[in-house]
């Protein structure tokens, strides 16, 4: 009979699932440490911020002087014919010349109309926009971490309360047998009971194939092997005294995006200050010292030359008119801070409406969450009350199965509602900006 094969399978199962409480137990604390360290995304992000700190540097800002060195060397050999005025051809072969200079030079730039003094604290502003970026990384992260480790706690006590609902169905099918073999019951009743437990085994197996899924999925969250065996901490900690006014103004000055979208406004009022320094005039110093030595060959009145010495400089640069080219950049930065300050305004608003959506939200989960507990504790009586029922042949089989799939019923949606709550509530502490320091 095929319920044979089935419960030969899931014998397999229930051996392989036992195994797991001899797996590696994997706590958030860990998979949180896991992920900052492994995840693929929070090490792009961990790259561009050094690339950023680089940038921010004050070897990148301008403000040091330029020091350089210079060198050459020429060396030829020439055939020269000179007519003189009395008509006399003068010749020379085979003339050997060379020239070799060097020279070190320093240039400053004293003052360059405040725009290197503007660029450099846009570099320092850019660096931490790339901070915040790579907060918003590591924030996206957690919480998809989060999403898929609580969806595995889910399946793990779904695949319990599967196991405990076909123990159930294969008590039933034994007592079916044994009764029909003594002819208590009909054919009909043992076959009901075989196709009650065949489709919990499927149930089983197809549960715990979801969960072997999520696992890996968590695995290649976690930058690691994705075939990583591990169990995860099912337990649950929520968090008390929430309140909306309160995370809404949270949200208006610690939300990342909003953090993001005013330090991109910064960089904008220093783009178009950087643009007007432009027509300020610019002082530069310049200092140098240089070496000459010349071989003149035979052909000239002097053998050798020699030249040696500093010399010094300043410059002023001034730029007037440049054809509008100036007024052109000022007009687009104008525009291009206020579409900025347009993007500022927006995502606040959005960050409002995102609290206020994930409070309902959140609400509703805890409100479904209650709910669910009540009716599991009803449904958990009605089938104590209905088993001891059947064992005295006071209800059919049929009323019998209906309360045990009410119960499953109930211990999966409560199994649901615990985990939604949660993710829930990070999720309206990330709107927030609470996430970093959310107790998981």
């Amino acid at each position: 009979m095929i319920y044979k094969y089935i419960y030969f399978l899931c014998i397999i199962f229930f051996g392989g699932f036992a195994s797991a409480y001899g797996q590696e137990l994997l706590t958030k604390k860990e998979a949180v440490s896991i992920a900052l360290e492994n995840n693929f995304d929070i090490r792009t992000a961990d790259n561009n911020v050094s690339i950023a700190e680089n940038n921010a540097d004050i070897k990148n800002s301008g403000y040091l002087p330029s020091l350089s060195a210079n060198g050459s060397a020429n060396y030829s050999i020439t055939d020269s014919e000179f007519e003189l005025q009395t008509g006399d051809v003068q010749s020379a072969s085979g003339v050997n010349t060379s020239r070799y200079n060097a020279s070190v030079g320093l240039n400053y730039s004293v003052f360059d109309g405040l725009g290197r003094e503007y660029a450099f604290k846009k570099l320092k502003e850019t660096y931490r926009l790339s901070e915040l970026q790579a907060r918003l990384v590591v924030e996206n992260t957690l919480l998809n971490l989060f999403n898929v480790y609580y969806e595995i706690a889910r399946l793990t006590q779904n695949v319990n309360t599967q196991k405990q609902s076909l123990n159930i169905s294969r008590e039933r099918l034994t007592r079916a047998s044994y009764s029909f073999d003594y002819g208590q019951n009909t054919q009909l009743d043992v076959l009901n009971a075989e196709v009650d437990y065949n489709n919990d085994s499927i149930n089983y197996l197809t549960l715990t194939q979801q969960l072997e899924n999520e696992k890996r999925n968590l695995n290649l969250l976690l930058g690691r092997q994705v075939n990583i065996s591990f169990i995860v901490d099912t337990t649950l900690v929520y968090a008390s005294g929430l309140e909306k006014e309160n995370l809404m103004e949270k949200a208006r000055t610690g939300n990342v995006n909003v953090l993001q979208e005013q330090s991109s406004l910064a960089n904008a009022e220093y783009d178009l200050k950087i643009t007007g320094a432009s027509s300020i005039p610019k002082i530069g110093l310049s200092a140098s010292y240089s070496w000459l030595h010349n071989n003149l060959g035979a052909t000239s009145i002097f053998n050798t030359q020699d030249q040696w010495g500093p010399t010094l400089g300043a410059s002023l640069s001034w730029n007037i008119f440049d054809g509008g080219l100036t007024s052109t950049r000022k007009q687009n930065a104008k525009i291009a801070l206020e579409n900025q300050q347009i993007s500022a305004d927006q995502t606040r608003m959005e960050v409002e409406r995102n609290v206020s959506n994930a409070w309902t939200v959140y609400q509703t989960a805890l409100f479904v969450l209650e709910a669910e507990r009540t009716n599991l504790a009803t449904n958990q009586r009605n089938f104590s009350r209905t088993q001891e029922q059947y064992t005295l042949g006071q209800v059919t089989s049929i009323e019998f199965r209906q309360a045990q799939l009410n119960l499953l019923n109930a211990q999966l949606n409560f199994n649901r509602a615990k985990y939604s709550a949660k993710i829930a509530e990070l999720a309206l502490l990330q709107f927030s900006g609470d996430l970093m320091s959310a107790e998981f």
